[in-house]
């Protein structure tokens, strides 16, 4: 955790940018590298009555860690992802409560 569900980028060019983007993020979050995933999403993307290029948008989930680790996660993320030469991109972020989060049946409130 935290899991980036990636659309509208392929996998290719997310697997250039991963090692350091997980190396940044995991400084700022103050964790293991091994404890981001990276998953690729592969959507269609439909406009009147037609299969359009998706646009680059990035979900966030997480624990929350405050405004601030947040704007710099999006900085990060953003940098990275305009460094492959995509004009934009979207991220947005779903918090989890460690009440409600589980691993093996054990809640993260408890551990």
């Amino acid at each position: 955790m935290p899991h980036l569900m990636i659309r509208g980028i392929s996998v290719e060019q997310v697997k250039e940018i991963s090692t350091p983007l997980v190396q940044e993020l995991a400084r700022l979050c103050k964790c293991e590298t091994d404890t981001f995933t990276l998953e690729i999403v592969n959507s269609t993307f439909i406009l009147d009555q037609n299969e359009v290029p998706g646009y680059p948008f990035i979900e966030v989930k997480w624990f929350e860690r405050g405004q601030a680790i947040q704007d710099h996660f999006t900085q990060l993320v953003t940098k990275h992802v305009l460094s492959l030469g995509i004009p934009e991109v979207e991220v947005a972020f779903t918090a989890f409560l460690e009440s409600a989060y589980y691993y093996n049946g054990k809640s993260f409130a408890k551990n």
